[in-house]
């Protein structure tokens, strides 16, 4: 469903672990951004995934009633895409056959599966679209980059679709020409680290960061030595899960210093501790040598690097990345991620007839 109209009011879900964030849109305008916690997601310690459906939805429209929020004049509702099967980028309209695959969990389970069902329930009242736009498992690699060197492993696309694309499109519009036009490499940086080629609108290659390849990040180990791993498991030492949860969540800069603070590790280098410095130069250093592997992909036609997430925000990191690949191309920043806003800009595109909106069921790979 396609609205001709110049003016847009969009209804914006983002389920995390306790708490659900919403925003209220006119056009790209916030008229309400709010998050609202789950106290009873918090003092118990397993909620099942889709038991958690009716209690954030009901929070949802207790929270939009109390705000003032008519409902009767939302376009659109838009929620943020789960773990689906592989599809390429782009707005989809929610429908049955998602709704099963989320709540089934294909492709895992993870709270963001949430979004598109509540989406849809709201959207359902009301006569109108639900849709979800870039989820994580956005998949557009061309056929050499899935190749892994173990015919047994294919190279799997999962990343921060909808970060990357969004923050693409803002530096495309400031070097005034159209995403799908353009060459882009865009580094997310956070408890992951992703570094996507992005040519022709199409995310052709990029490191799996949710599953430990490429730079390490706050948290995530990235990629280390597999012969290494390989003893580590068969020693004894740790067992799958342990080993897991370490390259997952307790590798990286938190693994080296026992902080995820970028702010205590520069602390750290200012009294002049030796490792801190090395673990930072080291995360700049394997990022800058993912961004020219990315350079590679695109054969070495580049309009522009770009730098986001929230590490975006620390100075020194960005001064040590822009040292070693700013002969690769210009260097943009855009600090911090802004997924409410991505999410109804995804939506809007379609509303505004600028984009078509796309079907799970004949892109799933």
């Amino acid at each position: 469903m396609v609205i001709k109209n110049e003016e847009y009011r969009i209804l914006v879900i983002n389920p995390s672990s306790i708490s659900t964030k919403i925003g209220v849109f006119h056009n790209k305008l916030f008229i309400l951004e709010k998050e609202i916690v789950h106290e009873m997601l918090i003092s118990r310690k397993m909620v099942p995934l889709f038991d958690q459906l009716e209690l954030r939805k009901q929070a949802i429209l207790e929270t939009l009633d109390e705000e003032g929020i008519n409902l009767s004049k939302l376009n659109a509702v838009v929620g943020k895409g789960g773990l689906l099967f592989p599809i390429e980028g782009g707005t989809y309209t929610v429908n049955d056959q998602m709704l099963e695959d989320l709540e089934m969990g294909v492709n895992g389970y993870h709270v963001s599966n949430l979004g598109a069902a509540i989406s849809f329930q709201i959207a359902t009242g009301l006569n109108i679209p639900a849709f979800i736009v870039d989820p994580l498992v956005v998949d557009e690699l061309q056929p050499i980059a899935r190749i892994s060197g173990m015919p047994h492993i294919t190279r799997k696309s999962i990343f921060h679709a909808l970060n990357q694309k969004a923050i693409a499109r803002r530096a495309a519009i400031t070097l005034e020409r159209p995403y799908e036009d353009g060459n882009f490499i865009v580094v997310h940086m956070g408890n992951e680290i992703t570094v996507g080629a992005h040519k022709n609108g199409k995310v052709i290659d990029v490191n799996n960061g949710l599953h430990g390849e490429g730079p390490f990040g706050l948290t995530n180990a990235g990629t280390v030595p597999a012969g290494d791993l390989v003893n580590l498991f068969t020693s004894g030492d740790m067992d799958q899960q342990e080993i897991s949860d370490y390259l997952l969540s307790h590798g990286g800069v938190v693994g080296y210093l026992g902080t995820n603070d970028l702010n205590e590790v520069e602390a750290l280098i200012s009294q002049g501790n030796e490792e801190a410095k090395m673990v930072f130069e080291a995360m700049a250093y394997q990022i800058a040598k993912e961004i020219a592997s990315q350079a590679a992909a695109l054969v070495g036609k580049v309009d522009a690097i770009i730098l986001t997430g929230d590490l975006a925000h620390c100075k020194g990191l960005v001064e040590k990345i822009t040292r070693r690949t700013h002969w690769i191309a210009d260097i943009l920043v855009y600090p911090g991620e802004n997924e409410l806003l991505s999410l109804a800009e995804g939506a809007l595109r379609v509303l505004k007839g600028e984009e078509t909106v796309k079907d799970y069921n004949k892109t799933k790979i």
